[in-house]
């Protein structure tokens, strides 16, 4: 069998942190969730903090108003999650009398549009004109507001509820949206999603807004990347512990399933939910067959970290003992000062 640098061995330091970064560790992002009435904004946010399966968010009622929560990510990472009702009431008040309240300090705004009319009659293919019309004026509204009070606040639109337009349509219905959304705010670096609660988009697309938020990430793909090599896997994945979204990977193969991150999330989410049905906890869990290898078990205190192996010949126990001293490398940085230290 062969066994790479085991624990002892020879790991990447890293630059010492910048003063005041580490004060920016347990700060809190404030984090706008926008978008019309039904739109599926509270059913999106209990799904991935909550721990809400997709069937049981009809049990959920409309917010009023604006809801805030405050939600631990990663640790010391707390989003002050903004969740704003979408009655045309409560919009027309937001870009009116609020817009410095709402607006100022936001690290992120998540607009939610709906891909079909289902919700106000019209049919389920795409939504009515003068219904899309009032969305579009909206969400220039909410750029506007966005370039006066937060200039650098990442904008992120999820046109959602893509399962209720044919299969075969989705992807001209995505494009439409984004190119309208796109001139609505033009100078703004804006990114679309398809998005469904009934399968893995709504985590594509919410690992990719919460990895904005976490610091130094090019410094924490570069320590996956050697974690990679000293294990001689195909590739290393770092997921955050109670969402299982997405933090970093490296990976060593080409023409992999572009959507495998997400996937996994899902399966892993709701295989974690029946355990916790049935009062038990998960822990890990590993898959083996003829082609490849493959675990999932917690490595920090906020972080699962999944391992791919193919060569038949690299035993597990050699894997586990490089995660072993990876663990004890990964606390010697946090440490030293590392920004995303404290949050693995």
């Amino acid at each position: 069998s062969r066994a790479h640098a085991l624990p002892g061995a020879c790991w990447h330091s890293i630059s010492p942190t910048p003063p005041g970064a580490m004060s920016q560790a347990g700060a809190s992002a404030k984090v706008l969730l926008m978008g019309r009435a039904g739109g599926g904004k509270t059913s999106m946010k209990s799904i991935i903090f909550a721990n809400y399966l997709a069937r049981d968010t009809n049990r959920l009622h409309h917010t009023n108003d604006i809801e805030h929560s405050s939600l631990k990510f990663l640790g010391n990472l707390k989003l002050n999650l903004w969740d704003c009702g979408g009655q045309d009431v409560f919009m027309e008040n937001y870009f009116e009398s609020q817009r410095e309240t709402i607006f100022q300090g936001a690290e992120v705004l998540i607009y939610v549009l709906v891909a079909v009319g289902d919700k106000r009659g019209t049919t389920n293919t795409t939504q009515a004109p003068s219904e899309n019309s009032k969305d579009l004026l909206y969400f220039g509204h909410a750029m506007e507001s966005v370039r006066q009070f937060s200039p650098k606040a990442k904008v992120f639109c999820l046109i959602h509820k893509l399962d209720l337009v044919h299969e075969s349509k989705r992807e001209e219905v995505l494009k439409n949206y984004e190119r309208d959304l796109t001139n609505t705010c033009s100078g703004i670096d804006l990114k679309c999603f398809g998005t469904s609660i009934w399968d893995e988009t709504l985590f594509k697309a919410w690992s990719q807004i919460v990895a904005c938020l976490i610091p130094d990430v090019v410094q924490l793909e570069k320590q996956l990347e050697h974690i990679c090599s000293i294990c001689d896997a195909d590739e290393v994945v770092l997921f955050e512990r109670n969402t299982f979204l997405l933090i970093s990977h490296s990976s060593n193969k080409n023409k992999l399933d572009p959507h495998r991150f997400e996937k996994i999330s899902n399966i892993v989410k709701q295989f974690k939910l029946s355990c916790n049905k049935v009062r038990t906890n998960f822990r890990s869990f590993q898959v083996r067959n003829s082609l490849f290898s493959a675990t999932i078990e917690p490595f920090l205190q906020h972080s699962f970290v999944m391992v791919v192996v193919s060569d038949p010949s690299i035993e597990a126990a050699a894997t586990a003992a490089n995660l072993w001293a990876a663990r004890n490398h990964f606390k010697k940085l946090a440490k030293a000062g590392a920004t995303f230290g404290p949050h693995l």
